[in-house]
C-alpha cells in the first residue's frame, strides 16, 4: 500500500507458516526496488520485527519503518528517531482499513472458493475493487 492515498499496490496470498508474510514483503521489495531511484521506506506492525526481515530490508536498501517489540527489537534508535518513522506508524492503520473492507463489502470473511489460486485471484480482484471504491472518493475530493 501506498500511503499517500491507501491503495494497494500489490498483494500476494500464501499458505500461513508463520513466516509466509514476511518471506512475501521481501519478495515485493526486492522485486520493486532494482529500478528504485529513491530510498524506499516499508512499513510494518509488530510481527514483522524480526532480525533475519530487517536485515533483508537494509540489504534492498529500504528503511524499515516497523513497529518496535516490547522486549527485544530489531529497530534501533537510529530509524526511531526520525520524524517520518512516527508518521509511518500513524499511517499503518491505513492497510487494515482494507482488509476490513475486503472481510465486510468484498466478501472476503469467509470464502466460498477452495485451492490456494483461486482464493488468491479472489484476494487480488477484492483488492482491486477496493482500489475503485477508493479512488472514487478520491477523485470527488
Amino acid at each position: 500500500m501506498e500511503n499517500r492515498h491507501g491503495l494497494i499496490v500489490q498483494g500476494d496470498l500464501a499458505q500461513a507458516d508463520g513466516h509466509a508474510e514476511r518471506r512475501a514483503a521481501l519478495d515485493f521489495v526486492y522485486r520493486h526496488s532494482p529500478g528504485s531511484t529513491r530510498r524506499l521506506t516499508l512499513g510494518a506492525d509488530k510481527g514483522y520485527d524480526a532480525a533475519e526481515f530487517v536485515s533483508g530490508l537494509r540489504q534492498a536498501c529500504v528503511t524499515p519503518q516497523i513497529a518496535r517489540k516490547l522486549r527485544y527489537s530489531a529497530i534501533d534508535g537510529l530509524t526511531t528517531r526520525h520524524d517520518g518513522y512516527s508518521l509511518s506508524l500513524k499511517h499503518r492503520k491505513r492497510i487494515e482499513e482494507a482488509f476490513g473492507w475486503a472481510k465486510t463489502i468484498g466478501g472476503m470473511a469467509q470464502t466460498v472458493y477452495r485451492g490456494i489460486e483461486r482464493v488468491r485471484s479472489r484476494f487480488i480482484l477484492t483488492m482491486a475493487a477496493n482500489n475503485l471504491a477508493r479512488l472514487s472518493r478520491l477523485l470527488g475530493a
